[in-house]
């Protein structure tokens, strides 16, 4: 498919839109909202290397931006064991249908934060000491299906992270790991002409929306903003649910 065909690049810009606005606002939900949607107007070969480069881009505007809010040791103990968990998560892809996968994640994301929320103090963490369990479940959800949000937002609020480290925080994790897929991609032939042109091409609403959640970030600090992190990953979680029933009927 070439940028001369305007409704489906157009379609790729405001997916990208979207989708950064999310990133940049909660750090972490895009990967649930582009590439699905991107698989309507592009072949996923040429969708998730596309979906890695934004995904470099807002990590690296938003550290370059909030470094000083970045828990490094958080971060790194997360990247580090986040390797470990991506063979798992290879071998998870071919060996588990993808739908059961989802529907057990789903459920307890959804339910874990519907916990949380009625019990607002409930499972603090005070120190790093799990940051390799959350980590090692972001590498084996990520290496099967490229979800490695989930984990790292559960453990940014049972840390107890305010609003800017948590976004932070999680972009410097999403920076070295999107990196790491990307090479993948380029080793593998995967990074061709059509990613570069359609990055380029999203480039501009990809910007816009990070200076857009700028505004929005305003306004969610405090602890409104755990209780909209929570929300969200009910509606992640009940997403993932519906859309698991749905292929498994």
């Amino acid at each position: 498919m070439d940028l001369s065909n305007a409704p489906a690049t157009l379609a790729v810009v405001a997916v990208f839109f979207v989708a950064t606005l999310v990133r940049s606002t909660f750090g972490f939900g895009e990967a649930l909202i582009a590439v699905p949607l991107l698989a309507f107007v592009l072949p996923v070969e040429v969708a998730a290397p596309v979906a890695v480069l934004v995904s470099i881009t807002v990590a690296a505007i938003v550290v370059a931006r909030d470094w000083q809010h970045v828990q490094l040791r958080s971060a790194g103990r997360l990247v580090i064991s986040t390797l470990f968990g991506l063979p798992l998560g290879l071998i998870l892809l071919r060996s588990v249908p993808e739908s059961i996968v989802k529907l057990v994640l789903g459920a307890l994301v959804a339910g874990f934060s519907m916990w949380s929320l009625a019990r607002a103090h409930a499972h603090e963490l005070e120190d790093d000491r799990l940051a390799w369990v959350f980590g090692w479940l972001a590498g084996v959800l990520g290496g099967a299906y490229g979800m490695n949000g989930p984990p790292l937002a559960v453990y940014g609020t049972m840390r107890r992270w305010p609003a800017a480290q948590f976004r932070a925080t999680l972009q410097g994790y999403f920076l070295p790991a999107s990196l790491l897929g990307l090479i993948g991609y380029w080793a593998t032939g995967l990074w061709t002409p059509a990613v570069t042109r359609y990055y380029v091409v999203s480039l501009p609403a990809v910007v816009l929306a990070i200076l857009l959640s700028r505004w929005i970030n305003r306004r969610l600090a405090g602890a409104r903003f755990l209780v909209y992190v929570h929300a969200f990953l009910i509606a992640v979680g009940a997403t993932l649910v519906v859309q698991s029933l749905v292929r498994l009927t």
